[in-house]
């Protein structure tokens, strides 16, 4: 019995060493890759909006946000690349990764701040009212039954409507794919008035001031930012501080002097 019992305490000893061995412990998951360096920029704009972003003789574009851009660029260390794009699909286009920044006169509002991460603003602008040299409107109020025009898509539309008695005083707003267009139906009589941001409206004006007026009333001050998508923290961040930097070293102001005469940089 003695003998027995002595088998079955060795027996239970096995199992019991057998159980307390561990298992292997499984292989650690393998570290997520770090994101790749950005080396490129991609940036969204309308190509026919001078003096910001607009195609000169030889077809190449040139403007004050391209000189802007390819600065901070510079300063990231990264390319950048241009590409003209649908201004009223903007959105899409950044939210779609098909451009990685709007830069071209792009108004900062409450609406676009859903789906836009903005930069700091770099400059002011106003919505003007542009009307052939000669006409008898002076004012707002003279445009109650005018046809009007602005680019579609653009925030002279959303500034327009948010004066909801004036625009309704209109005979009609009609848009355009671009200020340009607008401007030339505006001297051939298919518009009385065009409102316009005053950075293009008036590099037009000067351009041919016995054929266009601007009126002393606006339909208001907005600032111009960059865009990213929400998420892209980090872009945005690089770009804020590159332009937080080419306002305090006077790089900004340089640029702005060479498009518009004077500093115009906020």
């Amino acid at each position: 019995m003695k003998k027995f019992a002595a088998v079955v305490l060795l027996t239970l000893g096995a199992v019991l060493v057998g159980c307390s061995k561990q298992e292997p412990a499984a292989p650690a998951a393998a570290p997520a890759p770090a994101p790749a360096a950005v080396t490129k920029i991609v940036v969204g704009l309308d190509d026919n909006f001078p003096p910001m972003g607009f195609r000169d003789e030889k077809n190449e574009l040139v403007g004050f946000d391209i000189d802007m851009a390819k600065e901070a660029a510079k300063r990231l260390g990264v390319e950048v690349e241009f590409k003209p794009i649908d201004w009223s699909a903007k959105e899409a286009e950044l939210s779609g990764k098909r451009v990685d920044a709007l830069w071209n006169g792009l108004t900062i509002t409450e609406e676009r701040k859903q789906n836009i991460l903005f930069t700091a603003p770099y400059m002011e602008n106003h919505q003007i009212i542009v009307v052939p040299a000669g006409s008898a409107i002076k004012a707002k109020a003279d445009l109650a039954g005018k046809v009007v025009g602005a680019q579609e898509g653009s925030s002279a539309v959303d500034a327009i409507k948010k004066e909801e008695a004036v625009f309704k005083s209109f005979k009609e707003l009609k848009t355009f794919g671009d200020n340009v267009t607008a401007l030339m139906d505006l001297t051939t009589g298919r518009l009385e008035a065009v409102v316009v941001d005053e950075v293009v409206g008036r590099y037009y004006v000067a351009k041919k001031p016995d054929q266009y007026a601007v009126l002393d009333d606006n339909f208001g001050t907005e600032e111009y930012g960059v865009g990213v998508r929400k998420d892209d923290t980090e872009l945005h961040g690089k770009l804020d501080k590159a332009l937080a930097d080419m306002k305090q070293d006077g790089s900004a102001a340089k640029i702005a002097e060479q498009w518009f005469g004077k500093n115009i940089i906020k």
